[in-house]
């Protein structure tokens, strides 16, 4: 299986049965034993198209008679693969992307003039390349929606946060390629350690420019397969996550719970800052994922964690005020972190409006876990202010036991005197995410 096969085949199984692009194309690597170099030219076809689909779909459309939602899917993602590489891959030749499209296009599609549709479309866009219609630019929220290909509600939403330039690198940022990014088990081994072990392998390692113990990565090939995954060495983390663990100042021997935990990321982070001392009672709610967060304590050599199955939204009577921090990242529109999961940015915004009750409520159970004097840490993977603050602010509103507290945090961060931030990527270079940390009052006699 090529490449583009792989792509065309993971695209046609997003369309049809709502498959994430990531996991399902990752099985067809495996699966197909796509060698190293195949894996990263399907990857990259696959995210280019779900980065680019709307301008793509606009240039389609101007060039063909039929209209997109009328093709059979095969056909429709064939032609956005054709164009994507024409325009933005340029070492691939404009004849062998139009014809390798035709080629699958015959292979797949029952039709048999859909070949023929396909090459018709696609060379007479390559003939026009340079001439391709100017997008309108005179409301330029709109502009910046069809060109970086992110729905307008959601420019609209950010736009109303940020001012135009930043809002194009924001957008622009989301349609980058997201490098691979480890923290170091500090528990076990040193960073200096780490890195000559992943030297010895092949792989290039950049050290984060901020944050201490956390590595960049060029050239991994399958980590899972290397020395430094079965070995414990590094588990995978954005700095903007690991921040949301340091932002609620751990110490050594605390009482932890982390209500929302898989795959189990905040909960490694804070067995680190913890020096693997204490308790972290890493809890979800679906039984496979205790699963997967006890095997990757396991794989780092973490006692201190255990992982459980639990609702965070229902109440366990025997937790009441047992625990120094709760970490509550809860379940959320995931659209900061739209440059790994591309396709998120496509969500309809009605799919989206129940969440902040769903936040909500899970903090008022979980607050109720909190000792005394205790932290409560809420944190998104989103950007959206009203699965943020809005959600604080009502949360406060209703348990005036809790108060934003000031918190310092590494790098260009720094001190966080409103006790809450959104950590926007195109300023820190991290994944989209919002931290508040909620201190509870002491018990008074």
């Amino acid at each position: 299986m090529s490449a583009r096969e792989a792509a065309l085949l993971t695209l046609v199984a997003m369309e049809r049965q709502k498959a994430w692009s990531n996991g399902h194309l990752k099985k067809i690597i495996q699966t197909q034993a796509l060698d190293r170099r195949d894996a990263a030219l399907a990857t990259r076809l696959c995210f280019g198209v779900l980065q680019n689909r709307m301008l793509l779909d606009y240039y389609i459309q101007r060039y063909s008679t039929m209209k997109l939602e009328k093709m059979e899917s095969k056909v429709r993602n064939n032609l956005r693969l054709g164009l994507y590489q024409m325009l933005f891959l340029t070492k691939i030749p404009l004849n062998a992307a139009v014809s390798e499209a035709v080629e699958l296009t015959k292979k797949h599609c029952k039709n048999p003039r859909a070949g023929g549709m396909v090459n018709g479309i696609l060379r007479n866009l390559a003939r026009h390349l340079d001439q391709l219609p100017v997008l309108d630019q005179s409301d330029p929220r709109d502009y910046l929606s069809l060109l970086y290909s992110h729905p307008k509600w959601l420019v609209d939403e950010w736009g109303a946060c940020l001012p135009t330039e930043e809002l194009e690198d924001l957008l622009r940022w989301d349609n980058g390629e997201p490098p691979v990014i480890v923290q170091v088990n500090t528990v076990r081994f040193s960073s200096q350690e780490v890195i000559q072990e992943l030297e010895k392998e092949g792989v290039m390692v950049t050290a984060h420019h901020w944050l201490p113990d956390c590595l960049i990565l060029t050239g991994t090939g399958d980590l899972t397969q290397s020395k430094v995954w079965e070995e414990g060495m590094v588990y995978p983390q954005d700095p903007a996550a690991r921040l949301a663990v340091l932002a609620a100042g751990l110490r050594p021997g605390s009482k932890v719970l982390d209500a929302c935990a898989a795959p189990g990321g905040k909960s490694f982070a804070a067995a680190m800052v913890m020096g693997d001392q204490g308790e972290i009672f890493s809890c979800d709610i679906h039984a496979h994922k205790k699963k997967l967060i006890q095997a990757g304590a396991n794989r780092l050599g973490l006692t201190s964690l255990t992982a459980q199955v639990m609702d965070a939204k229902k109440y366990r009577r025997e937790w009441e005020e047992t625990f120094d921090t709760v970490l509550a990242d809860v379940p959320c529109s995931g659209l900061g972190v739209i440059r790994k999961k591309p396709e998120i940015r496509y969500k309809q915004q009605e799919e989206l409006a129940g969440l902040p009750a769903v936040q909500g409520a899970i903090l008022d159970n979980v607050c109720r876990y909190v000792k005394p004097g205790g932290v409560l840490l809420y944190s998104t993977c989103t950007l959206r202010p009203c699965e943020n603050e809005v959600v604080v602010q009502e949360f406060l509103s209703r348990h005036s036991a809790f108060s934003l507290e000031i918190f310092q945090l590494p790098g260009p961060v720094g001190q966080v005197r409103e006790g809450q931030i959104t950590l926007w990527p195109q300023r820190l270079e991290t994944d989209g995410f919002f931290l508040a940390k909620l201190r509870k009052e002491e018990a008074h006699d």
